[in-house]
């Protein structure tokens, strides 16, 4: 009696092991890195050229916001620079004069100077135009000081001529990755502000699948490790990809809730990433197996 029993007992066992055997070493879900595009000026969207499901290549410019009272303030600018410039000219024209007037005095007081030694010049000359010459020479400081302030206006004004041309070229939307568009927040003619969501993109040739792994298991595993990846076929079968592990967390955490049973979900688990190159049947948020 006895000996029926163990006999029938085992090939429960071995079917057992046998299903431990082609069970996944973990579970989780696909993930992929989204970028929410948002605006980065004011104003009305002239166009926007994008649909969801659009494949985008980075740097592609695909729409704009407009740019009339930026324009407007970049001319006004530059008419602000030409005026300070023409400001520059005459004091450069006042300095010359001044250089000249100084040659002349110079050329006086050195024959003055002469008479003195002759004399047939008074001292009171000599100094009348050592004294002219001194004042001739604060004068010329004066206007150069001037000179200099003028020309930090001028670059006070080319600074704010680059801010308008640098917010001229944030009113392009510049597409910042490869990838798809997932979703479209806003539509020509809408109305943009700064930090606004314009639409969402996210890379979905390559995805990663985050799965949770016990203590046990992570002397198991290692960064470029090479491991497959399954996801569901049909109902009966998997559809296999190669994965390699690009992240592993160094902090264990509890299971998340959407992982496994309740049991499992009071163990800490350690967060690992594997990177995929997706064929388009992975889908954001599929669930996913994987073999170490």
């Amino acid at each position: 009696m006895n000996t029926k029993i163990l006999l029938l007992a085992l090939p429960v066992v071995l079917f057992s092991c046998s299903n431990n055997n082609n069970k996944s070493d973990a579970y989780g879900n696909f993930e992929a890195k989204e970028v929410i595009v948002s605006a980065e000026v004011q104003g009305k969207i002239i166009t926007f050229d994008i649909e969801e499901g659009d494949l985008l290549s980075q740097g592609r410019q695909i729409g704009l916001i407009d740019t009339t009272q930026l324009s407007i303030q970049r001319e006004q600018l530059f008419a602000q620079k030409q005026a300070v410039r023409s400001k520059l000219i005459s004091v450069d024209a006042q300095i010359n004069v001044q250089n000249e007037q100084v040659s002349v005095l110079t050329i006086e007081r050195n024959r003055i100077k002469r008479l003195f030694k002759g004399k047939a010049a008074t001292k009171q000359q000599v100094d009348d135009i050592n004294g002219k010459l001194s004042v001739l020479q604060k004068q010329i400081e004066a206007t150069k000081s001037q000179r200099s302030s003028i020309e930090k206006e001028v670059d006070v004004v080319v600074k704010k001529i680059d801010q308008v041309a640098d917010q001229i070229n944030r009113a392009l939307i510049v597409n910042p990755i490869n990838g798809t568009v997932l979703e479209k927040y806003l539509d020509a003619n809408e109305i943009a502000f700064p930090g606004k969501a314009l639409y969402k993109i996210a890379r979905l040739d390559q995805v990663d699948l985050r799965v949770y792994i016990s203590g046990a298991q992570l002397s198991g595993v290692k960064l470029g490790q090479q491991v497959k990846v399954l996801i569901d076929n049909d109902a009966k079968t998997y559809k296999e990809y190669a994965g390699k592990i690009i992240w592993i967390s160094n902090q264990a955490e509890f299971t998340p809730k959407i992982i496994q049973t309740k049991e499992e979900r009071v163990n800490m688990v350690y967060a690992v990433k594997i990177r995929v190159e997706n064929d388009g049947n992975i889908k954001i948020g599929m669930p996913g197996e994987v073999k170490f």
